[in-house]
């Protein structure tokens, strides 16, 4: 604890992002470059050593966030890279893209603004990075047991480069022709620029693991017999069966799923294409489900200068204080938050019968219209109360020529033919069932990350990870792991 004062004497201060005039004219991330530096090490002094670290507790992967907030503080960013990256393969992925339960379990969140937990965690990444404290980490000598990953999200990038450290032979398959599954062409460059994954990809590579782009596992790939050629199976494919919105005119064209929108406007980022098919360009766009992926939408409509951007949340408009009695601290509250995508919009005006933000909570869908053509023209919505029932007379209409459902994820997708393949038992929702020990009705084959667990942070994502490596390392040679597990199968976030 570098300053024991600190928490008393330094205000909370964040990654300043660029004007909003600036940063929506480009897909460049939406902060200061540089900006961390010069206020950081104040900020982790503010950490308070408090003796019980609860926000090891609402961390699923462990982090050890006093030690290396102290570190910082210290500047000693080689010692603090390593503590770090001792209980995180990808901290650049989660201080850019984690929602920071670690700061909601923060002892100093009881009565004052937490510290700047995922700040610190992605100024400590970069520093890493910039200083060449992040080497690959070859292993010694290799076990001569394979192991194949299907899927190259952040489960199965933890579980692969764990493993592929532990001495054995890792393939990762993937079926975009790019490795980094929802994180390639799901998160938008704005939120995290591809130059962070493309880096750990090459460290990974240079570590010894096999990469296996534009190949479907189920169909270019049949399962069993990729089962047969090596010693063990991960699957971390993670929940990409999106849930449906079953009301009338659901068949208009100019209604899509967010994740037939959001790869598009990646791919233009990445140099495939000029301009995406499903440009928001011109358009009213009016974005279904009040989540980070509607958010995610609602960011790049702004980019491609849509006429107007609504997003419509069926909650209630939340409020700016926690809820002691509802959500207690060190529960992860859910509180009124201004993503910068929202900022943006807010700024901007994209949406003139919304709130400031964009937003218009408590709304739910009724039915859309259309036009002779057959396309959508309307969005017909109502006010619900907080059980979800319409409030009579609350009735109206948005104008849409395209929509855009972000309602989530139901589990894995079984149209690719790999899960009946294998032969695999699904749980009542849709996910793969497994056993304590991350196997599945297959003991060689094992289920992790979103697949497994449903939709969930990508913070859990890299724990699911990491806890798979040990549990395949373990059944591979026979004895016990050194792989550290930090979560169980089983395991939830800490909740009321």
């Amino acid at each position: 604890m570098a300053d024991p004062k600190g928490f008393l004497t330094t205000p909370r201060e964040e990654w300043p992002r660029r004007p909003v005039e600036e940063r929506a004219r480009d897909w460049d991330e939406v902060y200061v470059p540089g900006g961390l530096l010069p206020i950081i090490s104040e900020q982790a002094d503010r950490c308070m050593d408090c003796g019980v670290p609860f926000c090891h507790e609402a961390c699923p992967l462990g982090n050890l966030i006093p030690e290396w907030n102290d570190l910082v503080s210290r500047e000693d960013w080689r010692a603090a890279a390593e503590r770090l990256h001792a209980t995180n393969n990808f901290p650049e992925f989660t201080g850019r893209l984690c929602p920071a339960p670690c700061e909601a379990g923060c002892v100093l969140a009881i009565n004052q603004p937490a510290v700047t937990i995922k700040n610190v965690e992605c100024a400590i990444a970069d520093k890493a990075w910039e200083e060449g404290f992040a080497q690959p980490a070859p292993p010694d000598r290799l076990s001569g047991r394979t192991v194949a990953v299907i899927g190259s999200g952040p489960t199965g990038l933890a579980a692969a480069q764990q493993l592929t450290r532990a001495g054995h032979t890792v393939a990762v398959y993937e079926r975009d022709d790019r490795i980094g599954g929802l994180m390639r062409y799901g998160i938008p460059e704005f939120k995290m620029e591809k130059h962070h994954l493309e880096r750990r990809v090459e460290q990974m590579r240079a570590e010894g693991t096999r990469f296996r782009t534009s190949t479907t596992v189920g169909q270019d790939v049949d399962a069993a017999e990729l089962r047969s050629r090596y010693d063990a199976v991960v699957i971390a494919t993670g929940a990409t069966a999106w849930r449906e919105l079953p009301v009338p005119g659901r068949e208009l064209a100019g209604i899509h799923q967010a994740m037939e929108y959001l790869p598009l406007a990646n791919r233009v980022c990445e140099g495939d294409l000029g301009r995406s098919p499903l440009s928001a360009e011109g358009r009213h766009v009016v974005i279904v489900g009040g989540g980070d992926t509607g958010a995610d939408c609602l960011g790049t409509a702004v980019r491609e200068r849509a006429a107007s951007v609504t997003q419509l949340d069926i909650y209630r408009k939340p409020g700016a204080e926690r809820d002691e009695e509802n959500e207690p601290w060190p529960t992860y509250p859910k509180l009124y938050r201004l993503s910068a995508a929202h900022e943006e919009a807010g700024a901007l005006r994209t949406a003139p019968q919304a709130d400031a933000d964009a937003r218009l909570f408590a709304a739910s869908t009724l039915r859309f219209e259309g036009d002779e053509r057959g396309r959508v023209r309307g969005l017909h919505l109502v006010e619900v109360d907080a059980g979800r029932r319409p409030v009579p007379g609350t009735e109206r209409t948005l104008p849409a020529d395209m929509v855009l459902l972000a309602l989530g994820f139901s589990g894995p997708d079984q149209g690719d033919g790999m899960i009946a393949q294998l032969g695999l038992e699904l749980e009542p929702r849709g996910t793969i069932a497994r056993g304590p020990d991350f196997a599945t009705n297959m003991p060689d084959v094992f289920a992790a990350g979103d697949a497994a667990r449903g939709q969930s942070l990508i913070v859990w994502a890299i724990a699911e990870g990491r806890a798979v490596a040990a549990a395949v390392d373990q059944y591979l040679t026979g004895g016990t792991s050194r792989l550290p597990a930090p979560i169980g199968p089983y395991d939830r976030p800490m909740t009321v």
